[in-house]
């Protein structure tokens, strides 16, 4: 398997402590700055305001197959969370889309650290991705 960056994360959170457990729990606003050979790709993306960022957490540095979520007190299987500790440390993030400048994306609510690599962006539907 082959996953190559498509960009990378410009944020306020430069470590894990400080940085927020969601995104949408801060108005900080990020930059997305995606690779050149990718810019064509954004065409279009202004008419979606929201958007999904999917990231690497390049800075995980373990994983654990239970954890305590945040706010509980009892461990569940990772992936009934959205602890960062994963197999493979993708992070996934809805954000507001604030202003796009040619490859640049000004962002609010992205949780990811500054440097993150950048794997795919894909617009939020509420017709799709809400039940």
């Amino acid at each position: 398997m082959q996953v190559n960056a498509i960009g990378r994360v410009n944020s306020p959170f430069k470590a894990k402590k400080g940085s927020p457990h969601q995104g949408r729990f801060s108005d900080e606003v990020s930059t997305i700055t995606i690779f050149p050979e990718y810019a064509e790709a954004l065409e279009g993306i202004e008419s979606g305001q929201n958007l999904h960022v999917i990231y690497w957490m390049d800075r995980a540095d373990s994983f654990s197959l239970k954890v305590v979520p945040h706010g509980r007190t009892e461990k569940r299987g990772v992936f009934s969370t959205r602890a960062p500790v994963r197999p493979n440390p993708m992070g996934l993030c809805l954000v507001k889309l604030v202003q796009r400048q040619g490859n640049i994306l000004r962002v609010k609510w992205l949780d990811a650290l500054d440097g993150s690599p950048v794997l795919d962006i894909k617009p939020f539907w509420e017709e799709i991705d809400c039940p």
